[in-house]
């Protein structure tokens, strides 16, 4: 994921994850304490908040979950990390996952990425996140929150480090550790800046100067923290001819002796866990740090009573059959019994094999395993559901020998035999949703996310039952717009997925799709927003490749059969056609800051207002429904502009000093005429309170009340946010990492 100021959306390819130096070695760390859900980011001006109902619309996972944690000493209590969308804590009896992380507000956006978790065995109430999303200069360090009460309320320690948890080797670790000596006394391993360690519970770090690796800006770091008894182990990525240390007895560290010699399949040690009935240490092992690009692998157990080494790779990769190894567990209740994850195994599909006599001989659970997806039908991706891809993380219950759990690349499978298995996610959301329309009636909401395509929704609290849009399939969506005289005519367009078509059109609101039945030679390659006249008549297609090279935008007249270029269209711009008027399309050019119109069906472009604020890609306009040419334009900290001559002029909306997101639904009820539609917005307005907040407003932008609160902030919110025409006040927004909230007025 590219950013500057905050994060901004890269289209992929192919599905995957949205997708670099700290400074001093030595850290020293601020303590905050957060009270309930988390510290608020600017005081709360009374009067100017309205309470809702925040809840998280039901897909199921969509996400890269990168680390599942089982407490050894509490049955049903378990933790899982994601690489953009926050941490969460299994509740057992409910059998969901419940959020800890939505309280970090906007300024704190780089820390909705876990780097890595730990739990202290003897306190189980303890619960520590290492955060930080990127290590790159314009992302913030990382801190480290602490909880006595499993994640019900947080202290906050800020590092001067950063820490990339939604970078390759995000699925290594755990890279935190409480020292199994001392329960004071944590571990954090770092990317670019060695090992830290704490001697007060995580209030204060400072690098352990001891640690023998020498940090590289552009390495991996430490990658694993493991305690194997009393011993602390930890991982080393950066080569030098150890990938393994050992506290020794004196204090320091020291490489563990007889370690697998270097190569290619022992380049990184991704994960490790410890047997304590055998006292074996088995350390999964790739020639990356994945969760791409690896090609080969292997597994190893250590004997740490005798210090011997044993290679019990299951499989070794080979000519036409790539990949590494990622999560490692071992069965607390029996010892000998182990799983291992494949990872990046594209051909065969990556598996779990498990042993019962400590390496000796397996079994892979793939080859039995019975998958029932219906709670969560997208992970189909239009065909069959895969067993996993992408597998780092891996846990088995310590109270459950058949109880295994691993995370994928989009949702958390679980088994309770060793052969049926089904997604275990309920309550973890992670998509990074990207556009969202509300129609006046069929469906409940349309969605275009990251990584998984269009949803349609006719119930906001089940996994949409089509799965993900199909006819064709999408990874990234990249458009999605709504015919608003026709709102059963839909079209969309993505990042083609098994296929090289990137468009597509609907005529029953979402319910099936067809692909457009030709598309202009860039399309796969570059495909980009999409907007559809209100008559369903015009389409606009707009073109941006990955690396943000801009093409000469197209139209077609006929559901995508034929499409000509707009040699007039500022190229990469994002077409917005007016709601009345299907002659009217609209389109600022951001590298000019002027806006472009249309009044002959999107044929030709005429420049309107101009001297606008320019530079940034993620200026928009957005159009008032019910009327024509009533425009306003969110210009981030440029504040919000409204235009009542259809793109001429701007005027700034007084009283607001910065506007990220803006959408709206149904007017306020009002007697005897029909009032302005509710405008919903994620901005600042410093009358209403200081910082960023979701605000919505019931006379045109004259009043605004704050209508999220501190407890639900979910970090950058600026990509999405639309009401709904059919209940007043109620909002859908759209997250980075945490799926789509809705709220209702309490």
């Amino acid at each position: 994921m590219r950013a500057s100021s905050v994060p901004q959306p890269e289209p992929a390819p192919r599905p995957r994850r949205r997708t670099v130096l700290a400074g001093a070695a030595v850290v020293a760390a601020s303590a905050s304490v957060l009270p309930a859900a988390g510290t608020a980011s600017a005081a709360r001006r009374p009067g100017k908040t309205q309470p809702h109902r925040w809840r998280t619309a039901a897909i199921g996972g969509t996400g890269f979950v990168t680390g599942v944690l089982f407490h050894p000493a509490v049955r049903g209590l378990a933790y899982a990390r994601t690489d953009i969308g926050g941490a969460y804590r299994w509740d057992d009896r409910g059998s969901r996952w419940t959020a800890l992380t939505d309280h970090i507000g906007w300024d704190d956006w780089n820390l909705m990425g876990v780097e890595a978790m730990a739990v202290d065995p003897a306190h189980p109430d303890r619960l520590y996140l290492a955060l930080g999303t990127y290590t790159q200069a314009y992302a913030s360090p990382g801190a480290v929150l602490r909880s006595e009460d499993r994640g019900a309320t947080w202290s906050r320690a800020d590092l001067t480090v950063r820490l990339g948890a939604n970078e390759d080797g995000r699925g290594c670790g755990e890279r935190l550790l409480v020292d199994p000596r001392d329960s004071d006394t944590l571990w954090l391993g770092t990317r670019h800046d060695g090992l830290l360690r704490s001697t007060d519970r995580g209030a204060t770090w400072a690098a352990d100067t001891s640690f023998p690796a020498t940090p590289s800006a552009g390495g991996q770091g430490v990658t694993l923290l493991v305690a194997a008894g009393r011993a602390v182990y930890a991982g080393w990525a950066d080569g030098g001819g150890t990938a393994l240390y050992r506290k020794d007895t004196s204090g320091g560290w020291e490489a563990v002796p007889g370690q697998p010699s270097a190569g290619a399949a022992t380049k990184v040690p991704v994960r490790a866990a410890y047997d304590a009935g055998s006292r074996a240490l088995y350390v999964s092992y790739a020639d990356g740090p994945g969760p791409n690009n690896q090609a080969d692998g292997s597994v190893h157990r250590l004997d740490t009573v005798t210090g011997a080494w044993r290679d019990v790779t299951p499989v070794a990769p080979g000519d036409g059959d790539a990949f590494g190894y990622g999560g490692v567990a071992v069965d607390a209740s029996r010892p000998g019994t182990v799983v291992v994850s494949t990872n990046n195994r594209w051909g065969l599909v990556d598996t779990l094999f498990r042993s019962t006599d400590g390496g000796v001989s397996w079994t892979s659970l793939k080859d039995t395993a019975v998958l029932d997806v219906s709670e969560t039908p997208y992970l189909k991706w239009g065909g069959e559901p895969k067993f996993g891809w992408w597998i780092q993380a891996l846990a088995v219950d310590p109270y459950d020998s058949r109880h295994i759990v691993h995370g994928t690349g989009a949702t958390i499978y679980g088994t309770r035999d060793l052969v049926h298995w089904a997604p275990e996610i309920r309550g973890l959301e992670e998509s990074s949703v990207r556009q969202l329309i509300a129609p006046p009636s069929g469906a409940l909401l349309l969605s275009g996310l990251g990584d998984i395509g269009v949803m349609r929704h006719d119930r906001l609290t089940v996994s949409p039952s089509r799965g993900m849009a199909s006819n064709p399939v999408f990874g990234t969506a990249t458009g999605l717009a709504l015919a608003t005289l026709k709102p059963s005519y839909v079209v969309r367009t993505g990042w083609p997925s098994g296929s090289a078509s990137a468009g597509a059109y609907s005529r029953d609101g979402g319910a099936s799709w067809q692909p457009f039945a030709s598309q202009p030679a860039i399309a796969p390659s570059a495909p980009g927003p999409v907007a559809v006249s209100a008559d369903g008549a015009t389409l606009l297609w707009t073109f941006i490749h990955w690396d943000g090279t801009k093409y000469a935008a197209h139209r077609s007249t006929d559901s995508g059969a034929t499409w000509a270029e707009v040699p007039t269209f500022p190229k990469g711009g994002t077409p917005v056609a007016d709601p009345l008027d299907p002659r009217r399309f609209y389109v600022y050019d951001t590298d000019t800051g002027a806006v472009f119109l249309s009044t002959d069906k999107g044929a030709t472009f005429t420049e309107g207002a101009t001297g606008l604020p320019s530079g940034d890609v993620q200026f928009r306009i957005a159009a008032a429904p019910g009327r024509s040419g009533d425009l306003w334009l969110s210009a981030k900290d440029n504040g919000l502009l409204r235009s009542n001559d259809g793109g001429h002029t701007f005027t700034p909306v007084a009283g607001c000093q910065a506007s990220y997101a803006l959408g709206f639904g149904k007017a306020a009820p009002r007697r005897g005429r029909a009032g302005y539609p509710a405008i919903f917005q994620t901005g600042r307005v410093t009358a209403t309170y200081e910082g960023v907040a979701v605000l919505r407003s019931d006379d045109a932008g004259a009043t605004w009340v704050r209508i999220n609160d501190d407890a639900h902030q979910w970090g950058w919110t600026g990509e999405v946010v639309t009401g709904d025409p059919r209940v007043h006040g109620r909002v859908y927004l759209g997250t980075n990492g945490r799926g789509i909230q809705y709220a209702d007025p309490r």
